[in-house]
């Protein structure tokens, strides 16, 4: 490879970025948090380059990393109730928060041989991983049709060989909010940890309900949770990627860490997954919650509370779409039969227009969805998304339900011959414009060839290119 001028690159560098979804602009329902704040980017991005280069490995060589950690747990703390002794970790994102969790409940218990992780299926996935990475096995609760769980049922998976017992707030799918304080309660009977992962809306919750909203008690302030998580780099705005792993006190969050001495270089002692961490996104997250502060996200909740109520009446007001309650930040709908539409389409007819949402799969009784996260800037949007989704239903109904090709089942066993039927391409190709009949095959596979499809897929274009 040979060297090129830093103009050059930075040129390719945009290039690049063309063929990206929008970060910013309300535009984009799902990945991004925009708050369009005047200026925080350029503050985030000069506090992250000042810290760039800054080693989390050795708190002691760097202590100003030390600093913001620590202020980042404890504005964490204050937000999610908790107390004198409540302390923490900052983690590169939700996964990483909830598989520390997972591992602090596993280790927390060597007396188990074989230890079991209960949580409701509307749980994140990333709790599933943290299972399959820790070799904790899963038992998994399902929710009734109004998608919520039952805390007698949660209650009766819970055997001798729990070690934690997992709830949300809100479940990201839906934005519903488990009934964290009977689920508690029923873990501290049994004399188990209780985790709630608001990694999602945990920092909004809190606002929403100083805003007067019904938000029910989920956070360190009930009795019986254990540990919490909340990303900062989903509604507090910070950059990617930032998140918070609370503990009640220090004997629970000890089991976390990792610690090795018994070899000739130096004692490696971790308390999150990665030894070697850049500052740069502690740094940022630091930065921003200084400068937005408990007044700034009070009003980032208003305004998205504006932008919620507005797309959720827009839903309702179309026929053919079913509103899913709204709790938080999160507006999901259904197909409303008889006049119902085709997702799929209507997905893509929505990107047609420049929108960006979140298809949401069949799983079992729980029929697919189209998830829309709200965040601050949506709100004057909101109007010409409501415009634009009528259009939309309209269009996609003329359209009709998607047909798959024929023989695509019989493909099954190979990704290469499903992606050539269905006109996707290997390496960094781009993808089809419309991703209705993808998302149509996919929903029609059950859940483990679903995996297996989209893992061969992933591989598929993963691959390496000739750079010059």
């Amino acid at each position: 490879m040979k060297g090129i001028p830093a103009q050059q690159v930075l040129a390719e560098l945009a290039e690049l970025r063309k063929g990206d979804l929008p970060t910013h602009g309300g535009r984009l329902f799902a990945y991004v948090y925009d708050p369009a704040v005047p200026g925080l980017d350029e503050l985030a991005s000069a506090a992250y380059a000042s810290s760039a280069h800054v080693n989390g490995l050795d708190p002691t060589a760097f202590p100003s990393l030390l600093r913001m950690e620590n202020d980042l747990v404890g504005m964490a703390a204050a937000v999610l109730g908790g107390g004198p002794q409540t302390v923490g970790s900052v983690t590169s994102g939700g996964t990483e928060s909830l598989i520390l969790a997972v591992k602090a409940a596993r280790d927390g218990a060597p007396h188990i041989a074989e230890p079991r992780l209960v949580m409701p299926v509307t749980a994140h996935a990333a709790l599933a991983k943290a299972a399959a990475y820790l070799r904790v096995a899963l038992d998994v609760v399902p929710v009734g049709a109004d998608l919520r769980v039952d805390p007698a049922d949660v209650a009766a998976a819970i055997g001798p060989s729990t070690v934690l017992v997992a709830c949300s707030a809100p479940s990201y799918a839906h934005g519903l909010i488990d009934p964290v304080e009977p689920i508690a309660a029923a873990a501290a009977a049994a004399g188990v940890r209780c985790h709630v992962d608001a990694c999602f809306g945990g920092w909004t919750l809190p606002f929403l309900r100083r805003l007067g909203e019904p938000v029910p008690a989920f956070d360190l302030s009930v009795p019986g949770v254990t540990s919490i998580s909340v990303d900062l780099h989903k509604y507090a705005y910070a950059p990617k990627g930032v998140s918070v792993l609370l503990h009640r006190d220090e004997a629970l969050r000890l089991p976390q860490y990792f610690g090795y001495a018994d070899w000739p270089g130096y004692t490696m002692v971790n308390p999150v997954i990665s030894s070697t961490r850049s500052g740069g996104p502690i740094a940022a997250a630091w930065a921003t919650l200084r400068h937005l502060g408990n007044d700034g996200y009070l009003a980032l909740a208003d305004t998205t509370r504006t932008a919620v109520r507005g797309l959720a009446a827009a839903v309702s007001a179309v026929d053919g779409l079913r509103l899913l309650p709204v709790e938080s930040t999160v507006v999901a709908f259904q197909s409303a039969p008889p006049d119902g539409v085709d997702l799929f389409v209507l997905a893509d007819e929505l990107a047609a227009r420049g929108w960006h949402t979140q298809p949401q799969f069949q799983h079992g009784d729980i029929a697919p969805s189209v998830h829309l996260t709200v965040t601050a800037a949506v709100a004057p949007r909101v109007e010409e998304f409501a415009a634009d989704l009528a259009a939309s239903v309209a269009a996609a109904r003329a359209l009709g339900p998607v047909e798959l090709p024929d023989g695509i089942f019989e493909l099954l066993g190979s990704v290469e011959s499903v992606a050539a039927a269905l006109g996707v391409g290997a390496g960094d190709a781009v993808l089809p414009e419309r991703m209705a009949v993808i998302n149509t095959l996919l929903n029609a596979a059950p859940p483990a060839v679903r995996e297996q499809l989209l893992v061969a897929f992933l591989s598929l274009l993963q691959r390496p290119t000739g750079v010059g």
